[in-house]
């Protein structure tokens, strides 16, 4: 593969993750500025969540092949008008509207930047996806850190318009991509997907990272409102520099061999990572804004050890139907996302965090059992 075309796919792979992830910040701001409560302001990042969890069913029945290129430069269209349009928005209905739109055309942009890394360099399928990940990770870490300082010292507005000029530069990039194959996506049959769900290595893996993805989302989208309860006068950039610790996830995805090495096999690395995990998440009822952001980077690590071993082992686990196992992953990782980016909110604004982080807490002792019970089934 060509260097510049892998320098395309990393660039739009940030800037779909960027624009994912940067009201996630600006959450407690525009609750504030379009006058609605947390709930409702944590929809702006749960939306995309959930169109995330049932894009690979909908996009799979709608489109059986697509030009990987073509569905790349139409979403980024829709993308960069949406994000306008998101910076002008002057209402709630309006602003959660354009982020609908744009719930429709990130799975599809993402299923595009995938098939074509995968596809462009057959031999080294591998070390693309760890890219992948990589990008992903930085993507979600850059949009949030970036829209935090812009919001700060501009407006929240010129958060939008910068992405939007960032979404034009990818779309100048995209037309120069030398790949001109299809984006093949999956049409999953409903006995294929069963019989899946009733292989218990299967079944354990998804209800793990559904769990898993649940706590995690729900941390970091209450995170902002928490933050702004222990100091009033944190602002948006401070915020979003607890989101640094999210590069752990970088860190992790280029060394999970030598991680999995250390605990001898996956089922031990995704059980060292799960008990890690929740031992830092009892932590984050310390109310303090420097423990928070060192818990933070700790709490990223754990969870990154768990999503990166268990993306593998979902993947090795089967060799024929690799992308219904893989898309269905995604499904159950995303739906914890989208229901952890909205549910815990709700406890939230009634009972408070400490009750939030003691719900996380009992969620990760029950998913700890559940895996230390069919480790069995995972020792081959």
């Amino acid at each position: 593969m060509k260097k510049y075309d892998l320098f395309i796919i990393v660039y739009c792979i940030i800037i779909v993750l960027s624009v994912m992830y940067a009201t996630q910040p600006l959450q407690p701001l525009l609750a504030k500025e379009f006058d609605v409560s947390i709930t409702k302001a944590s929809q702006f990042t749960a939306v995309i969540m959930l169109f995330l969890a049932i894009s690979p069913i909908i996009y799979g029945y709608i489109l059986e092949k697509v030009n990987a290129k073509k569905m790349l430069i139409n979403s980024s269209i829709i993308l960069f008008i949406t994000n306008i349009f998101l910076g002008l928005a002057s209402n709630y209905e309006l602003f959660l509207l354009f982020r609908t739109i744009e719930a429709l055309v990130i799975p599809a942009m993402l299923t595009s930047l995938m098939s074509i890394l995968a596809n462009i360099d057959k031999e080294n399928i591998k070390f693309n996806m760890s890219i992948y990940v990589a990008a992903t990770v930085f993507g979600g870490l850059l949009g949030r850190v970036f829209s935090g300082f812009i919001a700060t010292n501009i407006s929240y507005h010129w958060v939008f318009y910068s992405l939007s000029f960032a979404i034009l530069i990818s779309i100048y990039f995209v037309s120069k991509l030398s790949y001109e194959g299809e984006a093949t996506i999956v049409k999953p049959k409903i006995s294929d997907v069963t019989a899946i769900l009733k292989d218990t290595r299967f079944s354990t893996v998804y209800l793990l990272m559904f769990c898993v993805f649940f706590v995690f989302a729900g941390v970091l989208n209450v995170l902002p409102f928490r933050l702004k309860e222990i100091s009033t006068d944190i602002s948006e950039f401070q915020i979003s520099l607890l989101y640094l610790g999210y590069g752990m996830g970088i860190l992790v995805s280029l060394n999970s061999k030598k991680i999995i090495k250390f605990f001898k096999s996956e089922v031990n690395t995704i059980l060292a990572g799960l008990i890690f995990f929740s031992f830092i998440t009892i932590f984050l009822t310390i109310p303090n804004v420097m423990t928070m952001f060192l818990l933070i980077f700790l709490f990223c690590l754990g969870m990154f050890t768990v999503h990166t071993v268990s993306t593998g082992l979902a993947n090795s686990l089967k060799a024929s139907q690799k992308s219904l196992t893989s898309g269905m992953y995604l499904t159950f990782y995303y739906l914890g996302g989208a229901i952890g980016s909205f549910v815990p909110s709700i406890i939230y604004e009634k009972f408070g965090w400490n009750s939030v982080i003691y719900m996380f807490c009992g969620i990760l002792i029950l998913i700890i059992i559940l895996v230390l019970n069919k480790k069995r089934f995972y020792l081959h």
